[in-house]
């Protein structure tokens, strides 16, 4: 079956350049092309594409605007392509984010016909990725951030959550997180909810796209109580602070507690991997620690969210109904490495209650 795809971009160069990469696939086709976010509308009533590519800046109705109008009145899995990661312009991107778009992926900087044959087949495994993700409408008049969409591919069940206390000799030293495809959204939704004074900090690891992470980081200090940083070698981590691992560094803790920041080979596909980020903290923090793995495609985090829970730490797994893909938390549940599965709205207040 082939995958419908509706192309809104301004840029006639560029339309021309992912139209070509899109229609080149054998299951992957462009049935329409928009030059800004009125335009692409139209096209969306008419054509019913399985996924959207978006630009963010545009005339007329610029990518968060229509990005708005679809998952208000006519939802559609909706990649964000941008050559925009400057921090004036990723601000715009999370935002496109959390107004329901799925996925970002960055247009070469260049904007030279060469270098698009070096993104051809990430784009095209994004774009089937999308293909597979059931959304739900969102109210446009809505502020507040609203329940993620599910997984209509999902091969895993999720478990119910079984009844799990923290002793109470434990004090909790460390939460570490892990999210990939879907995970801005739900990382705001959870570390939005947490106050200021929270005293232990937070380690999180997000796949994302090569210079969205200032942005991401950016974006979350704008909406966030607890301050956000980039970790930092010999660094030790501190209450009230979120912390996230360079692009393409690996981040472990040493024997003190500290942060250790490394490039190496990815793990489970990545790195940053969670994996390695959550058997470090199984390692140093053992029963004193708390994993929580988030929505994601694949596996990475799955064997450390289970290597966590065997050293005695508090183990969670975001549930499929409220995870945008649920392949990293829905194999943590399968190797039984998950004490807990929440919905994303759910998990910030049981942090809260785990840490008093």
């Amino acid at each position: 079956m082939t995958i419908k795809v509706l192309l809104v971009e301004d840029s006639p160069v560029a339309t021309i350049l992912l139209q070509k990469i899109i229609n080149a696939s054998s299951d992957i086709q462009v049935v329409g092309t928009a030059k800004n976010g009125l335009e692409g509308l139209e096209l969306l009533k008419k054509l019913n594409p399985d996924v959207i590519c978006s630009d963010l800046h545009m005339p007329k109705m610029n990518g968060l605007e229509f990005t708005k109008e679809v998952m208000a009145n006519f939802p559609k899995p909706i990649l964000v392509i941008s050559a925009s990661v400057q921090e004036e312009d990723t601000k715009h991107v999370f935002d496109v984010l959390n107004a329901g778009a799925v996925d970002i992926f960055p247009k070469p900087r260049s904007g030279q016909p060469k270098d698009y044959d070096f993104i051809t087949e990430s784009l095209l495994t994004k774009i089937r990725v999308l293909s597979g993700i059931k959304v739900f409408r969102r109210k446009s008049s809505s502020t507040s951030i609203l329940p993620i969409p599910s997984s209509s591919t999902s091969q895993s069940t999720p478990v119910k959550s079984t009844p799990s206390t923290i002793s109470s000799h434990k004090k909790i030293q460390m939460i570490a997180i892990g999210t990939s495809t879907g995970g801005p959204q739900v990382l705001l939704e959870i570390l939005g909810k947490i106050p200021a004074h929270f005293s232990v900090p937070i380690v999180c690891v997000q796949h994302i796209s090569e210079g969205f992470l200032d942005g991401l980081i950016d974006w979350l200090n704008n909406n966030c109580q607890l301050k956000v940083k980039v970790a930092m070698t010999g660094e030790k981590p501190q209450g009230g602070y979120i912390y996230f691992p360079r692009e393409k560094h690996h981040l472990e803790f040493d024997r003190n507690g500290r942060f250790f920041c490394f490039t190496g080979l990815p793990v489970d596909g990545h790195c940053p991997s969670v994996t390695v980020t959550f058997n470090s903290c199984a390692k140093v923090f053992g029963k004193n620690a708390i994993g929580v793995l988030l929505t994601g495609m694949g596996k990475d985090g799955a064997q450390g969210l289970l290597a966590m829970s065997q050293q005695g730490a508090y183990t969670i797994a975001q549930d499929e109904a409220s995870s945008v893909v649920f392949g990293m938390p829905g194999e943590a549940i399968r190797l039984g490495g998950a004490k807990k599965v929440l919905p994303d709205h759910a998990i910030a207040s049981h942090l809260m209650t785990l840490t008093r």
